[in-house]
């Protein structure tokens, strides 16, 4: 990808010498389709926004916008998470997501809106919470 560079100044306390510093700007995207997985938990809600290969772009939490304590679980926090890394990759040109949800918070249907009123387009929906087959082995009987 073509990345531009931005130099900037900043002038320091010795007389008369500018530090300059160069950061690299933050390219567009090359594809328009990506999978957002939701991991919606009793205490947090992590969003974070793949492309179809699984490398991850963006990604935001109800604790990494500010929440804390009890606030983090809530349905507010979780759309708050859900718009930042939306807008975060709706400005570098993605437009279209699969939607894959793993737990059981509240914060489900709440995230999949908030990804929707920013502007992408969600294509599918689907849960992926892991469901044990056979489950952990059960205490053994007590003697008596």
């Amino acid at each position: 990808m073509a990345e531009t560079e931005k130099k900037t100044s900043k002038p320091t306390k010795k007389a008369g010498k500018k530090k300059t510093t160069i950061r690299k700007k933050k390219a567009k995207l090359n594809f328009t389709k990506g999978v957002c997985h939701i991991h919606a938990s009793y205490s947090n809600t992590i969003v974070s926004i793949s492309d179809e290969q699984g490398r991850v772009i963006a990604w935001s939490s109800a604790g990494s916008c500010g929440m804390s304590g009890t606030r983090k679980s809530t349905p507010y926090a979780a759309s708050i998470a859900a718009s930042t890394v939306a807008k975060t990759v709706y400005d570098r040109g993605l437009r279209n997501v699969d939607v894959e949800i793993k737990g059981p918070g509240p914060g489900r249907e709440t995230a999949i809106r908030a990804l929707e009123t920013v502007g992408l387009k969600v294509t599918s929906i689907s849960d992926v919470t892991p469901i044990p087959h056979n489950g952990c082995r059960p205490p053994k009987r007590p003697r008596g």
